[in-house]
């Protein structure tokens, strides 16, 4: 190899370096920007869940608002599942639910919009009785008072249609109707046992309250008894939403990746070595799918 084919060869690695580098970084300034930074502002979170007691399990689809292509489906959702959190771009959104099983063209039985404002988070939850049944778009909070915990009460439990709830001496929720929420109420941190009662029906569950965590507690009918089922909508001082516990859906946010960059400058340091300085960069195309669950 001459010289003038050697420069030429280490100055394309360099610009290509340069490009990697510099793409890595723009996705790390952008949807993949940790929490708390200023570009969190450009998307927000989405839960679906089904809440409604009497009705058949359902297909959820989530849309941006304008397009025929479905972002997330998750399919035979039954009454008490939520899904994780969705990370989306800012902006407006469809929920669609379906029959179980029913064709994704089909006529939905229920939809709403959504307008997701940046850096804030949304439950979209199936309410009420199969008769009445609506899709309600919750606001979840993300940030609590210093050195404080919130929880919210979710009654979605028809065995009586008003509840009371404490947590530990705290109550709650008191005469809380079916198929509404409470706001989010401020408690002290530490392990709680949280009561549902309503007539004779009670039900109770333990919950860890760390400082600058929030959850939602539901209120689900068991077959024959009452439940609490635990959500942690946020942890600590992140203020990023965290997925739901123990649920149909279970498992963690759509949190934003790893930083790539360091993974990128070793993957082309190999490159290099293995290619004596020569890089081919091939360009992929990929179709945009529905995230099914």
């Amino acid at each position: 190899m001459n010289l003038h084919a050697g420069v030429l060869r280490a100055a394309r690695a360099a610009g290509a370096l340069a490009l990697i580098a510099s793409a890595a970084g723009a996705a790390l300034a952008g949807g993949m920007a940790p929490a708390g930074a200023s570009t969190t502002t450009s998307f927000g979170w989405l839960r679906l869940a089904h809440l409604s007691p009497n009705t058949p399990a359902v297909d959820v689809y989530l849309y941006s608002v304008g397009k025929p292509t479905a972002l997330v489906v998750l399919k035979h959702v039954a009454y008490g599942d939520e899904s994780p959190y969705e990370r989306v771009a800012a902006g407006d959104y469809t929920v669609a639910m379906r029959s179980a099983g029913a064709a994704p063209g089909s006529k939905p039985v229920l939809s709403t919009l959504v307008d997701v404002a940046g850096g804030h988070a949304y439950t979209v939850a199936g309410m009420g009785p199969l008769s009445a049944l609506r899709l309600q778009v919750l606001s979840d909070q993300l940030s609590t008072p210093p050195g404080k915990a919130l929880v919210r009460i979710i009654q979605a439990s028809l065995l009586d249609k008003r509840v009371n709830v404490k947590v530990g001496s705290q109550t709650v929720a008191s005469g809380l109707q079916f198929g509404t929420a409470t706001n989010y109420v401020t408690v002290t941190p530490g392990t709680r046992t949280a009561r549902v009662t309503s007539g004779s029906a009670k039900a109770s569950n333990q919950v860890s309250f760390t400082a600058g965590s929030i959850h939602t507690l539901v209120v689900l009918d068991d077959p024959g008894h009452l439940s609490i089922q635990v959500l942690e909508d946020a942890a600590g001082s992140s203020a990023v939403p965290v997925g739901p516990a123990g649920t149909g859906f279970g498992g963690t946010a759509a949190r934003p990746g790893p930083a790539l960059v360091p993974w990128l400058l070793a993957i082309l340091a190999a490159m290099m070595l293995a290619g004596g300085g020569s890089i081919g960069l091939r360009a992929r195309r990929t179709g945009a799918h529905a995230r099914t669950y």
